[in-house]
């Protein structure tokens, strides 16, 4: 069994609490969905977002979806001027037994536009 790393993005059409959690579970189903994978066989997750979100935090829309027991961690995103604007990104580390090329990247609503090299 190999620890593989799952990215993926979203975006948000406005920054309110309820619609952050509502994009952010909608992406965390569609990494778990996608990869067959349970939050039991997930070891950790980071979640990003650009500084123009401030509601709230990803994981706690996460543990609402049973990642009680999975190390979550939050971190702001670089200000980088021209980038994509409201987006939360997600790095997922889990065990998984197959090879990375297999591993399915999500990248949803905006974010589509940031990997169109590795979005499903």
């Amino acid at each position: 069994m190999s620890v593989r790393a799952i990215r993926g993005a979203t975006t948000l059409e406005h920054d309110e609490r309820e619609h952050l959690h509502e994009r952010t579970q909608e992406l965390v189903e569609a990494i778990l969905r996608d990869n067959n994978i349970t939050p039991a066989e997930v070891i950790s997750v980071i979640f990003t977002c650009t500084p123009d979100i401030v509601s709230d935090f990803p994981a706690a829309a996460a543990r609402q979806m049973g990642f009680g027991a999975v190390p979550l961690m939050c971190a702001t995103e670089m200000a980088v001027p021209g980038a994509l604007r409201k987006v939360v990104r997600v790095m997922m580390h889990a065990e998984l037994d197959r090879p990375r090329d297999l591993i399915a990247h999500v990248y949803l609503h905006e974010a589509v536009s940031l990997r169109r090299d590795l979005a499903q």
